[in-house]
């Protein structure tokens, strides 16, 4: 990292050495992978979490950290794409799933947790008054949108360019896997052109679903004023709002919605909120989630086998009410403003286009100038980032390769120390290359 030579190549030549670094750093990691290509395609079942030359394989987890098959301590900066909060092996999440374990997993009814669950949930955030659970965001926002498209009785469905709402509903670049509903695409923190487009499908428009800080796209916040129109808009022309807070709900006690005052018509949850585990939920307005009421004649029916599994509805409980207080939330994403703060202190001492952006404890770096509204697309930036990820993983700091950055409740000063450490030396090591390749 500090040989000049190195320090000051072309990109991909600087790329080419840190991945041969890479390989060499991580036997152990690459036999796994060739172990698990034999069953899986191209050894994944999870697109996100591959990377070339090929991914880490973890053994463990403890606090902030990450151990993975060579034996490398890690920072864990990923915290599971915001899903990890809680950390690995907390204490009072480990204790709710035992009790759920020695008392039965599939009881195959409504068990005692799962009320106290749902209004754990329902008393957090200030859109739901009825709630129903899934497996992940992905369900859950395809039962949101559905629910929308039957209330209203409308087809299309608005979603943004650069939306990321779970594996049928990825709006990034081309999917043939998305789910076949008649979408209108707009563009971000666009406020007019999106009015716009909300007026001219009018009567055609079921719902607009987005998040209030893009996630997988770059930690992008919505303005006040593009979500209050939306609001608007929505209302006049007789359509759903949907927030996607699946990732977002962790930045304030109440969510992005509740901290902006801004009361969507519905609202989808996951990652963190089911403590760890495998979890989703929908919920808004008691006039459409009242249509899931099977006492009602002509009800919507929802199935889903794991929807109230025991381990999720203790570990969610745990969670919520135990570990991710209100006090926590905003604590935490203090913390990471504060981080967010540092690294753009030393992205701008640099002079070089570096930026970070986000909110609270999620945040995302930019090689590039200027205002960040919306998603883009840059090969130079992408590849800029997969360098820094392997700089950084070298530097023992584990983060996605997008680069997303995200806190969780156990790191401590000393974990931010050593981010702010590793990014510097990055930025340091590599200004040459940086510098060159944005030119």
């Amino acid at each position: 990292m500090t040989d000049a030579l190195l320090a000051n190549s072309d990109l991909m030549s600087a790329y080419a050495e840190a991945e041969e670094r890479f390989w060499a750093a991580n036997p152990n990691s690459f036999a796994a992978h060739e172990a698990a290509v034999a069953a899986m395609p191209g050894g994944n079942t999870r697109t996100v979490i591959h990377y070339a030359p090929f991914p880490l394989a973890f053994a463990r987890g403890e606090g902030s950290r990450l151990w993975d098959a060579d034996g490398h301590e890690l920072v864990d900066f990923l915290g599971e794409y915001t899903a990890g909060i809680y950390g690995h092996n907390n204490p009072a999440i480990e204790a709710a799933i035992e009790t759920a374990l020695k008392d039965g997993i599939v009881l195959g009814g409504p068990n005692l947790m799962e009320a106290r669950f749902a209004t754990a949930v329902v008393d957090r955030f200030p859109a739901l008054e009825l709630v129903r659970f899934t497996n992940s965001g992905t369900e859950a926002n395809l039962m949101a949108i559905s629910s929308a498209r039957t209330f209203t009785g409308r087809e299309k469905v608005m979603v943004f360019d650069g939306g990321y709402h779970g594996g049928v509903f990825y709006f990034a670049g081309p999917s043939p896997l998305n789910a076949p509903f008649p979408f209108l695409k707009a563009t971000y923190n666009d406020i007019e052109g999106t009015r716009t487009m909300i007026r001219e499908a009018g009567e055609e428009l079921a719902c607009v679903i987005l998040e209030p800080m893009m996630g997988s796209s770059g930690c992008i916040p919505a303005s006040v004023e593009f979500l209050a129109m939306i609001h608007e808009e929505t209302k006049k022309a007789g359509a759903l709002m949907i927030l996607d807070e699946v990732m977002t709900s962790r930045l304030s006690p109440g969510g992005l919605h509740g901290k902006y005052g801004i009361t969507p018509d519905m609202l989808s949850l996951g990652k963190y909120v089911g403590g760890g585990m495998t979890f989703g939920a929908f919920g808004g307005r008691a006039d459409i989630m009242s249509n899931f009421d099977p006492r009602r004649e002509g009800a919507w029916p929802h199935a889903g086998t794991f929807n109230n599994n025991i381990l999720t509805m203790s570990a969610g409980i745990a969670g919520l009410t135990q570990l991710y207080t209100p006090e926590a939330a905003a604590n935490l994403n203090a913390m990471g403003d504060g981080y967010r703060g540092r690294l753009n202190a030393v992205a701008e001492k640099s002079g070089l286009p570096v930026q970070i952006t986000g909110i609270g404890s999620m945040n995302t770096v930019h090689f590039r100038s200027g205002p960040i509204d919306r998603p883009y697309v840059d090969a130079v930036a992408n590849k800029l980032r997969d360098l820094m990820h392997l700089d950084m993983i070298d530097g023992g700091i584990y983060h996605a390769r997008r680069g997303m950055m995200n806190l969780s409740l156990p790191m401590t000063s000393s974990d931010i120390d050593a981010g702010v450490a590793a990014f510097e030396n990055f930025i340091e090591g590599r200004a040459g290359v940086i510098e060159r390749s944005l030119e």
